[in-house]
This record gives structure tokens, C-alpha cells and sequence, in this order.
């Protein structure tokens, strides 16, 4: 397995370098997040994530959670990694300092959680969840249930959960049948199953906080009825401390294809005592402030994947001898020559960093605009950062995901036969890695939110606000020659962009299935255009770093190759998309149910 080493130097680019994150925080007045106190956290941070968290990554892929009598036992050293990381005081980074928070940024945390994903997928999904679980308490719990939960949440000795799916109705919420019924002391008694909780049940912390969707007595059918409760694993008394155990079980755990060091629990709540949430029957609009940041979270899982392939990929080229470059021997005195030399080998690992940076890019973009939604008391500021994040949030989430399906499988292919055997743990990155492109949400669904609800919901006022962004830097930087063809790639997508998505509108306004036909593909090839305007401003970053007699040389030059790889080979696939959106639907929906398989 190829040691895992955080990419600080590459987040800290973006972050300080390309996206102007000292004057981001200083403006939003986080006075103690300079340069230097990001850049010592982030240290600290990669020191837990490289010895720590990734030396038990292979472990628990090997053993996996165990489940018996409705507990669960994580693999060894897991339990012990997550009490570091509570003693390193990691889980409260963002939160209020009156709950015993350190305030910072939600983007610095974010940042570093991309870090311990790519170093161990499963464990990150622990305290992942429970980040969810305080920002929806924070946002919508009454000061009593603040007091009662958030201490322990937020310093780590307990952990959350979010609690939505059941099994007949997955994404489609509006069928849940968990139900809720009211005591006379203002709680609640829930009884229902939830299906795919990740860390629903596990061995970390003394209690275990769910936050659970379920219904009302008389509330309207569909997803206008749904409630949101606070259902803890162990009753809380008034002091805050754990009392005696709620109805709450875990059933069993899912056996899956990856991540399996993370515990995916049906939890069984049978008259569990509850605390109501928000108001009634608004439980999905509070679930929404979870469910945005999530898939945000879920994309970065996916671009963790791609780091990791990546890194791995690297180093076995490097060292791995076959044949002769076709253009003479490059190390004459060893038998073959190192893969890396290869041109297909180049094209698999260019493809991994162009994605690896270009993503972490529109990653930590969002973050920034996350930020501005957070701690802004700038009204308009704060509204083109929300009306920037509805566009983005489901490209990130479906973008990142998918072209980490691609990354991992080059990780594997890099290492021909060996990257089908599990000691390198290439095989192990594409397994843990294929979930992302499915929970909080598959791609379709992503797609879908994109077009439907985002593009022609707001009459392309959302994209028109990015598509404003994007030309008032591209005429920026139109006078500087060395850079003009990118720029006039980029601008011409964009044209395209709003082209395809009137011709889109209009089809769709005769048949609506046009926008499901084409939503897939509307998506990937919005991030690939995105992905091309952030490219084009990290060129044009490490060119003026260069100009002004920059010291790293080959990091600011491997930045203007990668982006010359992006604009050749990966920006061109928008063709073929633009082919595919332009077939219609008809080439879907034409063929009889019936049909699908016959002989």
C-alpha cells in the first residue's frame, strides 16, 4: 500500500494563492485565520492524517465493522484514531465558542476533511456525520436543546447522525412511515426504521445523537409532512449527561462492495423518545441546511479518491520497469525502463492530476462561497454567494464523483495485475469510492436539481450570475496573449452553455422528459466547462508567481502544463455531450417497456 501523504501544499495554493483566502477571512472577520495560523493547523492536521488515519486504512478494508447483538465493533486502531482526534480538539474547529467551539472557518475544516478521506475513506465517516448532526442543531434546535446536546457533540464525546432513508422509498422522502407521536412533556415517541445510516452504531463515543425525519400524527401526505426530531441513543438528563438507554437498536449492518470499515446500520426506533426540531411538518427545509454542505462533503470524498489514486499511481510509474520508451532508452543501465515514460501511462496520470487540482479548485470555491453564507453581514455579498452555491452544489457533488470513478480506475490500470490485488490498495480506492456517486443523492437526481430546479426553476437567473463571473475575468485576461486561446475556449463554452440551455428549455416546455434525457450530460458538461475557467485562472496565477521571480519553479510550471493537458484533451469532451444533449429524448423513451429484454 503507497503511504498517503496530504496535499497541504496544493489546498494552501488554492486557498492563499488563486482564491485570496487572507483578505476572505480577514473581510468575514476571522482575525486569528491568517496565513500562518491556517498553514501551522494545516501541519498539524496532515501529521494526524499521514500517521495515523492512513496506516490503518488497509486494515479496516481487511476487517471491517462487526456487528453482534446490536453492537458494533470497528477495526483495531479505529477507535483509538478518533480519540487523537478528539484530544487534537479537530471536531470543534467551526463551531460557536460558547459550546466549546474554536470558530473557525467552515472551509479550513473542510479543507483538512478532504485530507482524512483520502487517507482513510471509512473512518472520516464518523465524524463527518456528526458535523451534520450539530450544524442542523445549530441552525434550528431551541436554546434548551442547544445546552442539552451541542457540548458533547461539538467536543467530540458524543456523535450524530442524520437518519432519512427507509427502504421503500430511498430518495423519494415524501413515503417515509416513521411516526411520531406526541407526550404530554413536550417529547416525542418515534417508531419506525431507517435503513443506510452511516455510523449509525459503533464503539467511538458515549452516545450516539440521531437526527431523524418521521411523521406526525394527521400530517399532509408527501414530503409537506415530514418532521424533523432529535432522538438520542442513551436519554439525556437535564444536566446533559447520558442517563438511561432510549429505544434505539441497531438492527444489523449492510455487508458492501467498499468502505467497509464504516458501519452502515438499519437502526430500529421502537417508542424512542424524541425532542421535535424546527417547526412541524418542516422537517425537510431543516434537513436542507445538512443535505447542502453534505454534498459538498460527498464530492470531496470523491476528489480524496482521485488524490489518493493519484498519489499512488505516481509512485508506482516511477518505479515500476517495462519496456523501452519508443523513443530510446531512458535508464540505460536497469532492463526496461520506469511506465511513466509511456505516453498512454502519461495520458492516466495527467487525466488524475488535471481532475486532482481542477476539482480541489471548484471544491474549495464552494467552500469560500459557504463561508460567505455563513458569516457574512454583507446582504447582497451573502446573496450572490447563496444564488452561486445553489448552481454548484449539485455539480461538485455529481462532478467530482464521477470523474473519480475514472481517476481510481486509471489508479488500477497504472499497476496493470497488481492494481487488482488488495496489499496496494488501489483496488480498494475504486470500491470505497463508487458510493459517492450514489448517496446524498445519485447523479441523476444531481442532474436533475441542476437543470430542472436551479437552471429553468430561477429562468437561468443562477447561471447567469456564475456565467457573469466567468466572462468579467476572462476579459481580463484577454490582453495577455500567452493565455489567450484558453480564455477564448472558455468564453465560447460559456456561450454554448447558455445556448444549449435555452434549446433545452425550449424542448422540454413541448416535453418535459427532454430535460431528464438531457441532465446527465447537461451536468458533467457544465463541470468540465468550470473546471476549464478555474484552470485558466490557476495558469494564469502560476505565470504571474513565476514573473515575479517565484522560487518554486516546477510548481508553478507543473500548474501551466497540467492546464495545457486540460484544455487539449479533457475541455474537448464537451463534444461529445453536446451530441448527446442534442439527440432529444426520443432515443430514450421510444422503446416499449417490454422490449428491454427479449430472448
Amino acid at each position: 500500500m503507497q503511504n498517503f501523504k496530504s496535499p497541504t501544499r496544493d489546498t494552501l495554493f488554492v486557498m492563499n494563492e488563486l482564491l485570496g483566502f487572507e483578505k476572505h477571512y480577514a473581510d468575514l472577520g476571522f482575525e486569528d485565520a491568517t496565513p500562518d495560523m491556517v498553514d501551522a493547523i494545516c501541519q498539524e492536521a496532515a501529521k494526524f492524517t499521514d500517521n495515523v488515519l492512513a496506516p490503518i486504512n488497509a486494515i479496516g478494508d481487511q476487517v471491517g465493522c462487526k456487528w453482534e447483538d446490536g453492537e458494533v465493533t470497528t477495526p483495531p486502531g479505529f477507535k483509538e484514531a478518533y480519540q487523537t482526534y478528539v484530544e487534537g480538539g479537530w471536531p470543534s474547529m467551526t463551531h460557536p465558542e460558547e459550546f466549546g467551539g474554536q470558530a473557525l472557518p467552515y472551509s479550513l475544516s473542510s479543507s483538512i476533511a478532504e485530507w482524512f478521506s483520502g487517507a482513510n475513506h471509512s473512518w472520516a465517516m464518523y465524524p463527518g456525520l456528526s458535523q451534520g448532526c450539530i450544524s442542523t442543531i445549530l441552525a434550528h434546535g431551541t436554546d434548551e436543546q442547544k445546552q442539552k446536546f451541542l457540548p458533547k457533540l461539538i467536543e467530540g464525546s458524543w456523535t450524530g447522525t442524520m437518519c432519512l432513508t427507509e427502504s421503500h422509498c430511498g430518495s423519494d422522502l415524501g413515503m417515509l412511515k416513521t411516526k411520531a407521536e406526541p407526550n404530554d412533556d413536550g417529547s416525542y415517541n418515534i417508531t419506525g426504521t431507517k435503513i443506510f445510516i452511516s455510523a449509525g452504531e459503533h464503539d467511538f463515543s458515549d452516545n450516539i445523537v440521531h437526527i431523524v425525519l418521521a411523521r406526525l400524527p394527521g400530517a399532509p401526505e408527501g414530503t409537506k409532512g415530514i418532521s424533523l426530531f432529535i432522538i438520542p441513543k442513551f436519554n439525556v438528563d437535564d444536566a446533559g449527561e447520558v442517563a438511561d438507554r432510549n429505544g434505539v437498536a441497531c438492527g444489523s449492518i449492510e455487508h458492501k462492495m467498499g468502505i467497509k470499515a464504516s458501519a452502515t446500520c438499519v437502526i430500529n426506533f421502537d417508542n424512542a423518545k424524541g425532542y421535535l426540531i424546527g417547526q412541524p411538518n418542516r422537517g425537510l427545509n431543516c434537513m436542507f441546511t445538512f443535505m447542502n454542505t453534505a454534498r459538498i462533503g460527498t464530492g470531496l470524498e470523491g476528489l480524496a479518491g482521485t488524490e489518493a489514486a493519484f498519489q499512488g499511481a505516481l509512485a508506482y510509474a516511477k518505479d515500476r520497469l517495462q519496456f523501452r520508451s519508443l523513443t530510446g532508452r531512458k535508464n540505460p543501465d536497469g532492463p526496461a525502463d520506469p511506465i511513466i515514460v509511456h505516453p498512454d501511462v502519461r495520458r492516466m496520470l495527467l487525466t488524475q492530476k488535471a481532475f486532482r487540482e481542477g476539482n480541489r479548485a471548484l471544491a474549495i470555491y464552494c467552500m469560500q462561497m459557504v463561508d460567505m453564507t455563513l458569516y457574512s453581514k454583507d446582504a447582497e455579498a451573502k446573496h450572490i454567494a447563496e444564488s452561486k452555491l445553489a448552481l454548484l452544489t449539485p455539480i461538485v457533488k455529481a462532478f467530482l464523483t464521477e470523474t473519480a470513478q475514472e481517476t481510481t480506475s486509471y489508479g488500477m490500470q497504472v499497476y496493470g495485475g497488481h492494481g487488482y490485488i488488495a496489499e496496494w490498495g488501489m483496488e480498494q480506492l475504486a470500491r470505497d469510492t463508487r458510493i459517492c456517486t450514489m448517496y446524498e443523492g445519485t447523479t441523476g437526481i444531481q442532474a436533475i436539481d441542476l437543470l430542472a430546479r436551479k437552471i429553468m426553476g430561477s429562468n437561468g437567473e443562477l447561471l447567469n450570475l456564475f456565467v457573469q463571473e466567468v466572462r468579467d475575468y476572462c476579459g481580463s485576461v484577454r490582453d495577455k496573449s500567452q493565455f489567450s486561446a484558453w480564455s477564448n475556449a472558455v468564453e465560447s463554452h460559456i456561450d454554448e452553455w447558455l445556448q444549449i440551455t435555452a434549446d433545452i428549455g425550449k424542448s422540454a416546455a413541448n416535453n418535459p422528459d427532454e430535460l431528464g434525457a438531457a441532465s446527465v450530460d447537461y451536468l458533467m458538461y457544465s463541470g468540465y466547462v468550470i473546471v476549464g475557467y478555474l484552470w485558466l485562472k490557476m495558469a494564469v496565477t502560476a505565470q504571474e508567481k513565476l514573473d515575479a521571480g517565484a522560487e518554486e519553479v516546477d510548481f508553478y510550471q507543473a500548474k501551466l502544463t497540467t492546464a495545457r493537458f486540460y484544455f487539449d484533451r479533457l475541455l474537448t469532451r464537451t463534444r461529445s455531450l453536446v451530441s448527446s444533449m442534442q439527440s432529444g429524448s426520443d432515443n430514450l423513451m421510444s422503446m416499449e417497456e417490454d422490449h428491454f429484454f427479449l430472448g
